[in-house]
Parts: structure tokens; sequence; C-alpha cells
């Protein structure tokens, strides 16, 4: 796999043009065969990610480089990219029904998750300031598209405005800050920047914090929430299950690579801002998701929170922060994706039902589900020995070894709050008055449900693989 065009290997970009002549080839099915293609487009799509997989896996090991330097394939790279595969592929699985229904047969659909992945895969492996802004650029244009799916609900229209216009506002300011780095270093590659970027001075951190405010938007982290609770509740609930979970490991492994890579020689100036996103989105989280009724507002929250505490790892500053990370976002992307299984899941009468309390008695009604859905709720709080808590342990112990005892602490103490908004869905499922029962249960929810739960139920068994795949991904980058 080292061929070559115009001087350049193509070999590490293999899987990228392979998604890439897929996405063509299935929109130009679609185009010709018309809305009844699907279903076929989206099994395709379903087995095209897992071949891009397979082949991002068949790489030559080590560090690949091609394009000057502007794209990287790396154990980092490799990591992220197929937990973003596997976030994009189960959440095409997770929209079959959605896809079945006559008015919502829209084969673009799945293309446009495709077109979206293939930009978060060449954000993954960014290597300069130029592909991280074309790879941010693909995966956001396919998503605010993908948020309007669903043309005839206002609620979904809305949410694709809404994140479209702060989506260009947080462009804009990116490329600001892009463009401040290179007039003050003279370079757009991580590398050169690095090396450049021995001290600070006003233009350098200027433009660092113009930057880290658009991948903050991306990640949903405060102060650049704002849209996420409104576009979670609006769009589509296979879209919200997209947004919360193969977007966000993308987003994150860019703001690890750019913060790590390009800016060591200025820790201290990036990691005070770090350190406050991390504390204000670990308290909004915790806090603002107390008042919500709407289950998807709720996780929108939840995902703010979460990303608070993913940041704390990157905080540190270290490798085994940068793992801290890794093995977090792993870990959040099953039980979101475990979570939306069961959201979607909750149909009477063949409607979706959202409120929180539509939950009450589930455990007399569907007890398996209750089940499920509580373990996965105590993972999302913390609580030992799911899957959860050693996400935050990880995370928690970088901080602590960086001396940054005061965030975590903040950290422990929002996660204590958070966890009283959990409780309150299991407290419901299991103590108020059953509801009339679900509609029968489909088998890919089932099947999702089962694997996401399963893993944070027994991830205490055996953790070794994940944990060391991170550490050697995270080391990848030092």
């Amino acid at each position: 796999m080292s061929f070559e065009t115009a001087g350049y290997q193509l070999g590490p970009v293999l899987p990228e043009l392979v998604l890439a002549i897929g996405s063509m080839a299935l929109l130009m099915l679609g185009a010709y065969r018309g809305q009844e293609t699907t279903k076929a487009v989206t099994t395709l799509a379903v087995l095209l990610l897992v071949l891009t997989g397979v082949l991002e896996l068949a790489l030559p090991a080590g560090k690949l480089v091609t394009f000057g330097g502007s794209f990287i394939v790396d154990d980092f790279a490799r990591f992220l990219k197929i937990l973003a595969l596997i976030g994009s592929a189960v959440t095409l699985i997770l929209s079959a029904e959605f896809l079945s229904d006559a008015s919502r047969r829209i084969f673009e659909y799945s293309i446009l998750v495709l077109l979206s992945t293939l930009g978060m895969m060449v954000l993954i492996s960014a290597g300069d300031l130029i592909s991280l802004y074309l790879g941010l650029e693909l995966m956001s244009l396919s998503l605010y598209v993908v948020a309007t799916s669903h043309r005839d609900n206002v609620k979904s229209n809305e949410a694709g405005l809404k994140y479209f216009v702060l989506g260009a506002l947080s462009s804009g300011m990116l490329l600001y800050g892009a463009s401040l780095i290179y007039g003050f270093t003279g370079t757009v590659s991580f590398a050169g920047i690095a090396a450049v970027a021995k001290t600070a001075n006003v233009g350098l951190v200027f433009g660092l914090v113009f930057l880290l405010a658009g991948l903050c938007f991306k990640v949903s982290a405060v102060p650049f929430h704002m849209w996420t609770p409104d576009v979670y509740e609006g769009a589509p609930t296979p879209v919200t299950a997209f947004f919360a979970s193969a977007p966000k490991v993308a987003a994150l492994a860019v703001f690890t690579r750019a913060t790590l890579t390009a800016f060591p020689g200025i820790l201290g100036q990036w990691q005070q801002i770090i350190v406050f996103v991390a504390i204000a989105s670990m308290a909004l989280g915790s806090f603002a998701a107390i008042g919500q009724t709407n289950i998807k507002r709720l996780m929108a929250y939840s995902s703010i929170g979460h990303m608070g505490f993913a940041l704390v790892g990157l905080a540190a500053g270290t490798t085994e922060g940068a793992q801290g990370v890794l093995v977090y976002i792993a870990i959040y992307v099953a039980m979101t994706l475990g979570s939306f299984a069961i959201i979607l899941a909750m149909k009477r009468d063949g409607k979706n039902v959202e409120n929180i309390s539509d939950f009450a008695g589930l455990s007399r009604t569907n007890p398996l589900i209750a089940f499920f859905f509580a373990m996965l709720l105590f993972s999302l709080a913390g609580v030992p020995p799911l899957a959860g808590f050693f996400a935050k342990w990880y995370v928690f112990v970088a901080a602590i070894k960086a001396n940054l005892f005061t965030l975590s602490v903040i950290g422990v103490l929002t996660s204590v709050v958070g966890a009283y908004y959990y409780l309150t869905i299991v407290k419901t499922m299991y103590f108020d008055e059953p509801l009339t029962k679900l509609d029968p249960v489909r088998v890919e929810l089932r099947t999702v449900l089962a694997v996401a739960g399963l893993f944070n139920i027994l991830f205490f068994v055996y953790p070794a693989p994940l944990v060391s795949m991170a550490s050697a991904a995270a080391k990848s980058l030092f």
C-alpha cells in the first residue's frame, strides 16, 4: 500500500480514498434509483464503514506521514478513527427504523453520515492547520444538513439552522486564530509551530485562544455550548445519537493533537484555558440538567459535562493525561450509544416518547430494558465498578499527578451533583407507577443495547486491552 502520485505516498490515505469513492458510488446509486434504495444504501454504507475500518487496521505499523506532514497516521489516529467508524456504523444501525417510515425514506441521510465520517478521519489525522480546517468543514457541513433530515418537522429545521449559524461563527473564529498563529510563527504545520513557539507572545496567545474557541464549539464545551440542548432536542433521535458520539471523538482528537504537538512550549498558557473550560463545562453540565424534563435535552447537558471531564485529562498535558482522554472518550461512546438505543426503543402506539416521566414504572413493564438503562445511568454518573467510574478515574489521576488538585476536587464534586439527575431517572423507572407497555423493541436496538450495556457492566473484569491501546496511542503523540 505504498502507491504514489505526484510524489505523494497514498498508502496512508487509502481508507479515506475508499470511503470517499464508496460514498460517491452510493450517491450515484441513490440518485439513479430513487428513494426506494434507502434501505440498500444504508446497509451498504454500514458495510463500507466496516471495510474502511479493516483497511485502517491493515495499514503498516508505526507512524506514517504524507502530503508534506499534513496527514499523519499513528497509533493515536488509528485508535480514534476506529472509534469514530464504530460510532458512525452504530448510528446507521440505530437509524434503520427512522428511515423505514415511508415519509422519511431519505437515501442521502446515509451518504451524509459517510461524508461526515470522512471529514472526521481527515480531522483526526490532521498534521497542520490547513488539513485541520478542511477536515472540520467536511465534517460540519454534512452535520448541518443531517440535522434537518426530517424535512417536514419544524423542530428539525430549526435545529439545523441554529447549528449552521453558530457553526459558521465558530469556523470564523477558528480561521482567525489559525491566521494569527501562522502570522506569528510563519508555518501552519504542528511540528513547525512547536519548533517556533518556545515562548508565549501576545499575538500567538490570541491566536491560540481563537483556535481553541472554535474547537470548543465542536465538543460543545462551555461557553460555546449554547447550540447543544436545542439541536439535541430538535434533531431526529438517531441524528442526536450521531452528534453525541462520533463527531465528539474527532473533535477531542484534534483538540488533543493540536495542543500537545503544536504548543508544548507554551503549556502554561493553553493549560489555563483548558482548566477554565473543563470546570465551566462540568459545572454547567451538572447543574443545568437538574431541571430538564426532556430526556434528549438532559443527554445534551450530560454530554457537555462529560466533555468537561474528558478535558481534565488534557489539562494535565502529559502522556498519562492523553491516555485518560482516550479511555474516557471510548467509554463515553459506548455509554452514549447504549443510552440512545433505549431512548429510540421508547415507543408507544408507534410514536416516540421523550419525556422523563414516560419512563415511569419501566422496571415492571420492561424489566430488562430498565436494568440496562439503570446500569448505563450509573455508569454515566461514575458509580463503581462500572466503566464510567474508570473513565473518570484515569483523567482525575492524571490531573492529580500534574498537581491540578483544585480541578480534580471540583470535578469530583460536580460528578456527585450530576449523579442526582441520573438517579432521578432510575427512581422514575423503579418507584413510580407504570404507564402503558412499550411497543416491541426492534432487534437492532436490542443488540446495540446488549453490547453497550455488557461492556459497561463487565469492563472492570478485563480493562487491559482498551487501556493498553490507549496508552500506546497516547505515547505516539510525544
